[in-house]
């Protein structure tokens, strides 16, 4: 079975950093492109951040301008997971996270508005409050 599965949100004080994973099952984390999501309470998801498939050359990462600067992807393949450390978070940074793939291996669309994703993780929750 093809799964994602996100973890490790939680509530956490502005300024303050955060690693989120993804971990696959059904498929290796580094076959294809990974890309996260995040979605504010009442408002739209937005494409965040994605990693391409290691087999992608050159392995590449792409970022939305909201991510630029604080956010960094990255992938362990030993342990099958691809993860968004978040540095200096700030309120507006609360939403719930999701991972996802679209069986593709390069990073030029990820952030496309309306793109078509296959497999979806279920979220994690980011909180930031003082």
């Amino acid at each position: 079975q093809v799964q994602l599965v996100e973890s490790g949100g939680g509530l956490v004080q502005p300024g303050g950093s955060l690693r989120l994973s993804c971990v696959s099952s059904g498929f290796k984390v580094d076959e294809y492109t990974i890309t996260w999501f995040r979605q504010p309470p009442g408002r739209e998801r937005e494409a965040v951040s994605c990693i391409s498939a290691s087999d992608y050359t050159p392995q590449s990462t792409n970022y939305a301008a909201s991510a630029k600067g604080r956010f960094t992807i990255s992938r362990d393949s030993t342990r099958n997971t691809v993860y968004l450390q978040i540095n200096n978070l700030r309120p507006e940074d609360s939403a719930t996270y999701y991972c996802a793939t679209d069986y593709t291996i390069a990073t030029t669309k990820c952030l496309d508005r309306g793109r078509y994703f296959e497999v979806w993780g279920q979220g994690t929750t980011v909180t930031v409050s003082s």
